[in-house]
């Protein structure tokens, strides 16, 4: 599934969220949405996060 159709299924379910919960629950729902949205981002490989994870470059200190 293409990010674009997690982001569309993501607002829907804040939507509805907000519209069948208080504010709270909205932002709970927006935050696990975005979590999501990110992982899905990261298995699409729109995202690397090789140089993140693995420290980058080590440097030589001599």
């Amino acid at each position: 599934m293409r990010s674009s159709a997690i982001g569309l299924i993501t607002g829907l379910i804040s939507g509805l969220a907000l519209a069948f919960g208080d504010f709270g629950e909205f932002l709970i729902v927006l935050v696990f949405g975005a979590l999501g949205l990110f992982i899905g981002k990261i298995l699409d490989g729109e995202i690397d996060i090789n140089r993140y994870v693995s420290g980058g470059e080590r440097r030589d200190t001599r």
